[in-house]
Parts: structure tokens; C-alpha cells; sequence
């Protein structure tokens, strides 16, 4: 016997239809009720699966996390810090073919939507408070060290360059933008290593 009347829509569905909607009309002038419409749903149910409009610009940002975890994880401890942080932000930044205009329209909103912004820097504290953690445990130091949360911070410039420079440059790929902006800090040369 059924216990209520089952969901019509989906997380994934709110998401497809919300980006739509924000690349179209523009993130402010797309309202949580017309993203209800567009999925036929009430806006009560939209923020069952989103706290905020915001949110659903970033998506499930704590799988993005958990990707770079897994990605530094996999590094050999012999690795240079350097280079298993450069190699673990682009393996966990690999997306297919298909997920790739979604995460341009994503990122351009990140990157230039200014009611995004102080969103964005609750997200950018919990990413390089992972990186951080990454950082210190590999230099047996305490994440709040200044080394842990200098190379933190760094990382997360490193990767806004490499994908601001993916968002306004469609025809380059991602991975060679991410790899590109790290390898900078590598010394002369390393780019073209």
C-alpha cells in the first residue's frame, strides 16, 4: 500500500532545470517559483533539495570535495606535494563529454554573478579547508599551519585561473586550463614539461 503520493521530480531534474533557466533569463532575474514551474513543482519542494537558490548553482559540492580527497588519496606518498595536488585537482575536476556545457554554465555564474559571490566564499572555505587537511596530514603538520593554509589558499587561485580561463575559452579543455595554471608555480619551464 502506498504511503503518499510518490515524487514527480528528482534533485538532478531541479538542477537541469535551474541551470537552464539561470543561462537563459539570468541568475537574478530567475525566481525559485519560476524554477518550480519549469518542473512542475511546488517551491516548497525545490528547497527540499536546495537550501537556497545558490545552492543550486554549486550542486553536490560535497561529491566535488570527496573527488579530491579520493584523488589525493590515490597519489603515492612519494610524490612530490606539488605535483599530487596539481595531478588530484585535475583528476577530480575529469568530467565527461556531456557534463561539460552544465559545468560552464555553473562556473560562469560562480565567476560572474555577484549575489554568488559571498556564497562562493563558504564554498571556497570548505575546499580549502579539505585541501588543507590534504596538505597537512602529507607534512605531518596541523591544518590551521600556515604552510596547510598558505598552500590552501594558493591551490584555490590556482584553480579559479584555470577555470575562468576554460569559461571564457570554450574551444580549450578543462583539464589542460587546470593543469596549465598549476604547473605555473612550478618553476620556469614546467608548463611545457
Amino acid at each position: 500500500m502506498s504511503t503518499g503520493r510518490p515524487p514527480t521530480t528528482s534533485h538532478r531534474e531541479v538542477e537541469t532545470a535551474a541551470l537552464r533557466l539561470f543561462s537563459d533569463r539570468g541568475f537574478e532575474a530567475t525566481t525559485v517559483a519560476d524554477i518550480a514551474a519549469a518542473v512542475g513543482v511546488t517551491r516548497r519542494t525545490i528547497f527540499r533539495y536546495f537550501a537556497s537558490k545558490n545552492d543550486i548553482v554549486w550542486g553536490d559540492f560535497d561529491w566535488v570535495i570527496r573527488r579530491l580527497r579520493e584523488a589525493f588519496a590515490a597519489e603515492p606518498a612519494a610524490a612530490p606535494l606539488p605535483d599530487a595536488l596539481r595531478r588530484a585537482v585535475v583528476a577530480s575536476n575529469t568530467y565527461g563529454p556531456e557534463q561539460l556545457p552544465e559545468l560552464r554554465i555553473r562556473m560562469t555564474l560562480i565567476t560572474t554573478v555577484p549575489a554568488l559571490q559571498g556564497h562562493s566564499m563558504l564554498r571556497y572555505a570548505a575546499w580549502c579547508g579539505a585541501v588543507a587537511e590534504l596538505v597537512a596530514g602529507r607534512l605531518g603538520a596541523d591544518p590551521e599551519a600556515l604552510e596547510p593554509q598558505a598552500i590552501s589558499l594558493a591551490a584555490l587561485g590556482l584553480s579559479m585561473a584555470g577555470f575562468k580561463r576554460w569559461v571564457d575559452n570554450p574551444e580549450e579543455d578543462l583539464a589542460e586550463c587546470l593543469d596549465g595554471a598549476y604547473r605555473i608555480l612550478s618553476g620556469p619551464g614546467a608548463r611545457h614539461r
